[in-house]
């Protein structure tokens, strides 16, 4: 082999393992924005002690457990049939090598991907406003971003997206996944869906936008004659503690007797954030998350508060609830206070990237977070203290209607219309799919209330304002369950 070859080898590996570092402390959620985004903190230094350093470079100065990658390379640049650049080889070996571990949250990040990701946690960006994560081989969405197109295209946590554009992502790495997805504000993009629970794939078409990272969302509300304030942080970003605690000041200032922290359809974000929330209601003498090395060693974390707050409160979480919005509610949970609604997502890992030299940087993970008393909830889920489900027809997939539904059908198609037909109050007196008389009558009566042609048949004008009336009512409060029996249990404290 060409020395000058094995030199160079030697060098892009001591390169690596001697890059500054960055720690994400959480779960990995990559956002399809233009951008993939991590739980994670804030947290920089200039990684490794020089003990540390030493002792990665002893951990590769052995060659010889090397040879075979360097003959690899000899063997493709003297002996394929075309040029293939330095670069090409050099990131298709470190993503192979992450690729081997078989976990989703250790990843490349090319130095476009990380110039992205660092501008999407500090202003805005364009593209479905979803966050998504690998698992099991697809692309999942963690969560659709409040008020997103996404959202508002019906997305839901753990759908999995097989195709974009016609286009199979079979093969395809998250970061090309994310890439083939996000686009200019605009631009429509054709999805290809698995929703757990539905047999057959469903189409979505997302037109892309701006996404602002707005993340708290303060309110008063009032319940049994009595203030009470609700918080929604939709991700945990930059500027979301500093945004929260304003908005905790101001609500305390007009004497709110309660307060409801909602983290439904929260995938998570930088550690940082989270932590300094805590600092508000976790008690010093006990922990609000603890991380576990691979050699078993914990290191806790506290927080310098005296005591609780002197009113009562509730946290809300879903199955969209991930990483470091779990990190909070288990907080919470473990100090005694109520959780209400789903299990949520279930990540408990935390990454630290690795700057390459170049502008690009690999994400690893490299340990665990525990919550207070020790449990690990990954693929698990915190189990609320109030179990919640939504009404049913919040659950329902987008309409897509390429022949009408009529008299005598029996399929999927029909039971998600007659689930949307009872939930926005048209009765279609079964809801299993067999599109019965009384499934036409209800859908006549709403074709006359919303003046289209009455035919007792559902084309897709039809299946369309159906399921823009699904949409205003998962917008009413009265149908939210989940928030109202959270007020409901806070004055049971």
């Amino acid at each position: 082999m060409n020395v000058k070859k094995s030199y160079l080898a030697a060098l892009i590996i001591v390169s690596i393992v001697l890059g500054s570092v960055l720690t994400y402390v959480g779960v990995e959620v990559i956002g399809i924005g233009q951008t993939e985004q991590a739980d994670g903190g804030s947290q920089q230094s200039n990684a490794g002690t020089d003990g540390e350093k030493q002792e990665l470079i002893e951990e590769f100065s052995d060659m010889n457990a090397f040879s075979k990658v360097m003959r690899a390379y000899s063997v493709i640049e003297n002996n394929y049939v075309e040029d293939v650049k330095q670069k090409t080889l050099v990131e298709g070996a470190v993503q192979g090598m992450l690729d081997s571990l078989g976990d989703p949250h250790s990843v490349y990040m090319d130095k476009e991907t990380v110039e992205q990701f660092n501008h999407s946690i500090e202003s805005s960006f364009e593209g479905i406003g979803a966050e998504v994560s690998m698992r099991d081989g697809h692309v999942t969405i963690v969560s659709p971003i409040k008020g997103s197109p996404a959202e508002d295209a019906g997305l839901q946590p753990k759908d999995q997206i097989l195709e974009v554009d016609g286009e199979s992502l079979d093969g395809f790495d998250l970061n090309e996944a994310v890439a083939k997805i996000r686009g200019e504000k605009g631009t429509e993009v054709e999805l290809t869906i698995q929703r757990p629970g539905v047999s057959d794939a469903i189409s979505v078409n997302v037109v892309r936008d701006d996404i602002p990272v707005e993340t708290v969302y303060p309110e008063v509300k009032n319940q049994n004659g009595k203030k009470t304030g609700v918080i929604q942080i939709t991700s945990f970003s930059q500027k979301t503690a500093e945004e929260f605690n304003q908005a905790l000041s101001d609500l305390e200032d007009k004497g709110i007797e309660g307060l409801v922290i909602d983290v439904r359809g929260n995938p998570g974000g930088l550690f940082t954030s989270v932590e300094t929330i805590l600092e508000n209601f976790i008690p010093e003498d006990q922990p609000y998350v603890i991380f576990e090395k691979k050699n078993g060693e914990k290191q806790r974390y506290y927080s310098g508060t005296k005591e609780k707050k002197n009113y009562p409160i509730t946290v809300l979480t879903n199955k969209g609830s991930a990483s470091a919005s779990e990190i909070l509610a288990a907080a919470m949970l473990e100090a005694g206070y109520p959780v209400v609604g789903e299990k949520s997502y279930g990540k408990g890992t935390v990454q630290k990237t690795l700057d390459m030299g170049d502008g690009s940087q690999i994400k690893i993970t490299t340990y665990k977070w525990l919550t207070p008393d020790g449990t690990w909830i990954n693929e698990k889920g915190i189990e609320p203290t109030v179990k919640v489900q939504q009404p049913e027809f919040f659950y329902t997939t987008p309409v897509e209607v390429e022949n009408p539904l009529t008299l005598d059908m029996n399929n999927e198609n029909v039971a998600n219309i007659q689930t949307m037909l009872k939930g926005i109050g048209y009765d279609p007196g079964r809801t299993d799919g067999y599109f019965s008389e009384q499934t036409a009558q209800a859908v006549e009566a709403f074709q006359k209330d919303h003046d289209l042609e009455v035919t007792g048949k559902v084309n897709q004008e039809t299946g369309e304002q159906i399921q823009a009336q699904v949409v205003e009512a998962v917008s009413a409060e009265e149908n939210d369950r989940q928030l109202n029996k959270a007020l409901e249990v806070l004055y049971e404290q």
